[in-house]
C-alpha cells in the first residue's frame, strides 16, 4: 500500500526535515534556484505523481514536499522497506512496477544492474552531479555512476548510554565480554551482511569474506551471543534505548547522531576493529512509469542547499562537495558525521558476492529462526 509522503513519519538515515527547511532556506550564494527542477520535469497528465521505494527510517517533512510539488506539479508517494533484502525481493517478485525511484545501498546496486532492474542514467539530464566529492563520482560499486547517484553515506557502529556503561564499547568484542551486563539490553541490526560483516571483522577477516569456514565461524559467535540479545532490528532500537530498555545498539551513524543532538548522554562510536562504510543511492527503475519525475527528484536532491540542509537537520552526511562547503564548521569537523582518514582506512564497503550471498542467507536463516 502506498503512503502519501506528507503523511509519513519514517525514520533511518532520515530523509529530511530538510523538506521543511527548503521553503525558508537561508543558505545562499550558489546560484541554485528551485525553478531549475521544474524545468527538468516537463510532466503532464498522469505524470504528476512520483512513486518512491525508500527506507522506513527516512523522514519526510510536509513543507519540503510541498515545495517540491509546488515547483514541479509532482506529488510524491512512497512505499517503505526496512532492509535491502526486503526491497530486492519485492522487485524480483514483480511488485515494483509502480516505482520510479528506489534507494538501494551501494552493494545492492550492482546486483540490481545484473538482474536488469535499473535504467542507465542519462547524464545530460542531471544538474549538479559534478559537485559530488571525487570518491563518489566513480565508485567501485557503480563506475562513473552509470546507474546510481549517491544520496547520503555513513558508517555502522554502536550507540550507547554513557551514563549506564562505565567503559565505552571500543570494539565489537565488547558485546561478548559484557554479556551479563548487557543481557537482553542490546540489539543488532536486522541486516545479514552488516551483522555477519561486523563479526567477521572482529575475527580478523574481511566484511566481504567468501570463505564458508570463516562465515561459519561468525555464525557460531553470533549463535553464542543470541540468547543475550533483545533482538535484531533496524528501527525499534530507538524506543528501546531512549526508554532505558536497551543500553547499546548496533546502528547507522546518521540515526545515532540525530539522537545524540537531543540526548547528550548517548554516544556513537566506530569499533576499532573497523566497520562498514555505506552509501545509500538514488536509482531509476528499468520500467519507471515517470522517468521525467525521477530526474526532477534527483536533481532536486543534488542541489547544494537541499543536501546541506539535510545534513544540518537530520545528520545525514552529504556526498556533495558544494553542500559540504556550505555547512557550518561544527558539522564539517564532526567526526561521527564525517570520519577522519585514519578511521576510514579501517572501513570496508559491503560488496555483492554472487553465489556466496546464498551462504550468508542460509546461516542468517539458521541464526534468526532458531
Amino acid at each position: 500500500m502506498f503512503v502519501d509522503l506528507p503523511l509519513i513519519m519514517m525514520k533511518r538515515r532520515e530523509l529530511l526535515k530538510y523538506l521543511a527547511a527548503l521553503s525558508g532556506l537561508s543558505i545562499t550564494g550558489c546560484g541554485w534556484k528551485l525553478g531549475n527542477v521544474k524545468a527538468q520535469a516537463n510532466i503532464t497528465g498522469q505524470r504528476d505523481q512520483l512513486y518512491l521505494f525508500t527506507w522506513t527510517q527516512y523522514t519526510d517533512d510536509k513543507e519540503l514536499l510541498k515545495t517540491f510539488t509546488a515547483q514541479t506539479g509532482i506529488k510524491l508517494l512512497a512505499d517503505l522497506y526496512e532492509s535491502n533484502d526486503i526491497m530486492l525481493a519485492k522487485m524480483l517478485a514483480g511488485g515494483g512496477g509502480a516505482y520510479s525511484v528506489i534507494y538501494p545501498s551501494d552493494y545492492k546496486v550492482q546486483e540490481m544492474i545484473d538482474k536488469g532492474l535499473l535504467s542507465e542514467i542519462q547524464r545530460d539530464r542531471l544538474v549538479g552531479v559534478e559537485n559530488l566529492f571525487p570518491q563518489f563520482q566513480n565508485p567501485s560499486y557503480d563506475p562513473n555512476n552509470r546507474y546510481s547517484i549517491p544520496f547520503t553515506w555513513g558508517t555502522t557502529g554502536f550507540i550507547y548510554n554513557s551514563e549506564a556503561l562505565a567503559a565505552s564499547p571500543h570494539d565489537w568484542e565488547y558485546l561478548w565480554k559484557n554479556r551479563d551486563l548487557l543481557n537482553r539490553k542490546m540489539t543488532l541490526l536486522n541486516d545479514t551482511r552488516e551483522v555477519f560483516g561486523a563479526v567477521l571483522k572482529m575475527l580478523g577477516y574481511s566484511y566481504n569474506s567468501t570463505n564458508e569456514s570463516e562465515i561459519k565461524q561468525a555464525y557460531e559467535k553470533l549463535k553464542e551471543l543470541k540468547p543475550s540479545l533483545s533482538g535484531f532490528d533496524t528501527d525499534a532500537w530507538r524506543n528501546k534505548i531512549l526508554s532505558g530498555d536497551s543500553l547499546i545498539a548496533m546502528c547507522y551513524s546518521g540515526d545515532a547522531i540525530k539522537i545524540m543532538k537531543e540526548y547528550p548522554k548517548f554516544k556513537y562510536i566506530i569499533p576499532q576493529n573497523g566497520t562498514s562504510l555505506w552509501t545509500d543511492t538514488l536509482v531509476i527503475s528499468q520500467n519507471a512509469p515517470n522517468p521525467d519525475g525521477a530526474y526532477a527528484w534527483i536533481n532536486y536532491l543534488l542541489q547544494p542547499e537541499v543536501s546541506a540542509q539535510l545534513t544540518i537537520n537530520l545528520s545525514l552526511a552529504t556526498p556533495n562537495q558544494a553542500s559540504f562547503d556550505l555547512l557550518p564548521k561544527k558539522y564539517q569537523t564532526n567526526t561521527s558525521l564525517f570520519p577522519n582518514e585514519e578511521i576510514l582506512k579501517k572501513c570496508e564497503r559491503i560488496s555483492p558476492l554472487g553465489d556466496t550471498d546464498e551462504v550468508y542467507e542460509r546461516y542468517w536463516t539458521q541464526l534468526t529462526s532458531a
